[in-house]
């Protein structure tokens, strides 16, 4: 474990969030586009709170998705200075909480805080995480060209290239027919 459980869960969740993008997701399509596609998404995760499934706050998360998919490579200097300025722009209230199956951890905002709100301070603050750990190779995007994907490699030697196996089954196969084509 690189983090805490509670860091990994958000950073697990940015993931997610970025990766329903076009060009990103499994489809190819963007798969946050629906106010029924952001429930199926914040029901995969343990968030609380208020929610006003409406479409300003699907705009709202979806402007979130693309700062987050903006600055998730960035270099550590850079990354902390962006993380800083959406702390800036937050409203927070951090304190414990304990939810559903979960143990006690941190939510940065208040319950009745938008959902967009909470994702952005919630992420800020698991990227602090990862700026202070100098962790921060471990968020990366996606290796395979055609792929606009991220990931947090998790593994022990983070070693990871591809957001998916499927986008590193796709690229491997590409090679070994391009290998096997120059030896015809």
């Amino acid at each position: 474990m690189h983090f805490a459980p509670d860091t990994e869960d958000v950073l697990e969740f940015n993931v997610a969030l970025v990766n329903t993008g076009a060009g990103a997701s499994r489809s190819g399509d963007d798969e946050l586009s629906t106010r029924a596609e952001l429930r199926a998404l914040l029901d995969s995760f343990a968030f609380s709170g208020r929610f006003d499934r409406d479409d300003a706050e699907l705009a709202s998360v979806q402007g979130v998705r693309a700062e987050l998919r903006r600055i998730w490579t960035l270099e550590r200097d850079l990354l902390a200075a962006e993380v800083n300025r959406m702390l800036a722009d937050s409203v927070s209230s951090p304190r414990l909480v304990r939810h559903d199956a979960l143990d006690w951890h941190l939510h940065a905002t208040s319950d009745d805080a938008p959902l967009a709100d909470r994702i952005r301070v919630e992420s800020a603050l698991a990227l602090v995480d990862v700026i202070r750990t100098d962790e921060t190779g471990r968020l990366r995007a996606c290796a395979a060209d055609d792929c606009d994907g991220v990931f947090v490699d998790l593994s022990r030697n983070g070693s990871k290239r591809f957001c998916s196996v499927r986008c590193g089954n796709r690229v491997n196969m590409i090679a070994f027919r391009e290998r096997r084509a120059d030896a015809d």
